[in-house]
């Protein structure tokens, strides 16, 4: 079995996900890390899709920012690893 490092993908992969629950094109927005305040765009978040769901860390310390879960076909969103989303 691989490590997980070699299934990183970039904020990208996310990006209809992001645009399905914001309306708005979200890869481009800033976001900060609720742990050790890099501030980045969306896009170079390192994104991980495991089986049962989609998780977005940071590539400097390695927080978890996001987590998209669908269960019962409604997408559920923890946002909390980030400090802010602009």
């Amino acid at each position: 079995m691989k490590p997980l490092e070699d299934h990183v993908l970039d904020g990208n992969a996310i990006g209809g996900m992001l645009m399905e629950l914001f309306g708005a094109e979200m890869t481009t927005a800033t976001g900060t890390c609720g742990v050790c305040g890099t501030v980045a765009p969306v896009a170079e978040m390192a994104v991980y899709r495991p089986k049962l769901g989609t998780v977005a860390r940071c590539r400097v310390c390695d927080n978890t920012l996001m987590v998209f879960v669908e269960v019962r076909g409604v997408t559920c969103v923890d946002l909390r690893g980030l400090a802010q989303l602009a």
